[in-house]
């Protein structure tokens, strides 16, 4: 275990107050190491903490008051504090595996860790989930949290993890049902293999096994230029279509049996299908938006001023911890200063992934004739990846070289992470201007319509 480091202080707090300083290592917090983020907080929750701290090479203890409810005023340096728990999977599909070197470090790691599945949404397979994390999460009611089940037959299941513990590691899950733990699945649906009639059998298993499931998502596999594995390839439209029609299928049964929709087919599988998306009140809470899953309607919507952009991340934990380190979903996707420009005259070009192009393309000329969208083929990935969140500076580079000066050029945020592209690209290397908005419907609206944008100093 490392201790967790103090990275600010906020001015005025408790901590300050207590003489804490960035640079500090928590040792212990009245006596207790904390594991991760989530037992730092439940510690950090009395109104009198003694934490023991370490200086440089002094070892010193600082008492901290604090009004009940009050945030300690602390955040530190990462969310988990002993060994991340690393996938002992060896799926395919993963797209991990079909990253090129030279990239950000933290991109190649593949955790399984149910810690990081509440905290910031990541899908876990319970292949390493055990009785003491079962306890935990019931006890600390760490909950939601994110499953990938894949297949619930046994034996397709274990071929798809290649890991024969796959075949058994379901049963946590019905253990988190019957302990209230309120779970979001994932099916990453792979053509050939777990398809047509295992996808049928797979929902007809939720029905039967996991129907308390908040939802369920089908979600197309992703395939990169950098895949090694020589069976994975994308759907065609037509599989696509039979995904969808699947999907909407196990809707109308789900609606009967349980009142609730509770399996949802991915934004990706309507559009390759070359179908529109279901009526944003289809998607109920629209829980599992940052997999794709009714983005399309959240930002029409947004956009339309009919709804707020969803919060982001699936998990609510962030919204109130206390210490939590700006990483994951809670990362700031900009760095530098923010300001806001005044309304300009030039044209506006809109600069996205070629999914969602068209979709943008339709919304902003009906307010703005005169807007351009501009989708960028991601050359650096390549295979069927044309999502904006995946694009990298190198090509949004290219594209920006090849239109014209003079033109406003809108970015959506979901490209970056810490002001940086996949790739390590920064804004500023980019041939034109661009201001970055958040990628979501209404933004959108206000960038075209008032012109105030974030833009990155």
């Amino acid at each position: 275990m490392s201790f967790p480091r103090v990275v600010a202080v906020a001015p005025g707090s408790p901590a300050a107050r207590a003489g804490l300083q960035p640079g500090d290592e928590i040792v212990a917090l009245d006596g207790q190491l904390p594991r991760d983020i989530i037992q730092y907080q439940l510690l950090a929750d009395r109104d009198v903490l003694e934490v023991e701290l370490r200086r440089g090479n002094l070892d010193l203890t600082a008492t901290v008051m604090r009004d009940a409810g009050a945030p300690l005023g602390l955040e530190v340096d990462a969310a988990l504090f002993d060994r991340v728990r690393t996938c002992d999977n060896h799926c395919e599909f993963c797209f991990i595996h079909q990253l090129p070197k030279g990239l950000r470090k933290s991109l190649y790691t593949r955790d399984d860790d149910y810690r990081l599945s509440f905290l910031y949404g990541n899908f876990t397979t319970l292949t390493r989930f055990t009785e003491a994390d079962l306890e935990r999460v019931v006890t600390e009611g760490l909950s939601p949290l994110w499953v990938s089940i894949h297949a619930t037959d046994p034996d397709v299941r274990a071929q798809m993890l290649r890991n024969r513990r796959g075949a058994t590691s379901l049963r946590w899950l019905r253990a988190l049902l019957d302990h209230g733990i309120e779970v979001h699945g994932q099916v990453v649906v792979c053509p050939g293999v777990n398809d047509g009639a295992v996808l049928a059998g797979t929902l007809t298993g939720v029905l039967d096994r996991f129907p308390e499931l908040a939802s369920a998502a089908c979600v197309p596999l992703g395939v990169s230029r950098f895949n090694t594995e020589p069976a994975l390839r994308p759907h065609t439209a037509g599989e696509a279509e039979a995904v969808v029609a699947t999907v909407e299928r196990w809707q109308e049964i789900f609606d009967q049996a349980l009142g609730r929709p509770l399996v949802y087919a991915s934004d990706e599988y309507y559009l390759v299908a070359g179908r529109e998306p279901p009526p944003l009140e289809r998607y109920g809470e629209v829980a599992q938006h940052d997999n794709g899953v009714g983005m399309l309607r959240a930002f029409e919507a947004g956009f339309e001023g009919r709804a707020a952009p969803p919060e982001g991340g699936p998990s609510g934990f962030f919204h109130s911890v206390d210490g939590a380190p700006a990483a994951g979903y809670r990362a700031a996707r900009t760095a530098g200063a923010v300001t806001l420009r005044p309304r300009p005259t030039a044209p506006v070009t809109v600069i996205t992934g070629r999914y969602a192009a068209p979709w943008i393309d339709r919304l902003a000329r009906r307010l703005r004739p005169d807007t351009e969208v501009v989708a960028v083929d991601n050359a650096f990935f390549g295979g069927n990846i044309a999502v904006a969140g995946l694009l990298t500076g190198g090509d949004v580079a290219r594209t920006l070289a090849g239109l014209p000066s003079g033109r406003r050029y809108l970015l959506p945020d979901a490209c970056l992470s810490g002001g940086r592209f996949l790739d390590g690209a920064a804004l500023e290397d980019m041939p034109r201007p661009v201001d970055v908005i958040a990628a979501d419907g209404a933004a959108l609206r206000r960038a075209l319509l008032a012109g105030n944008v974030a833009s990155v100093a």
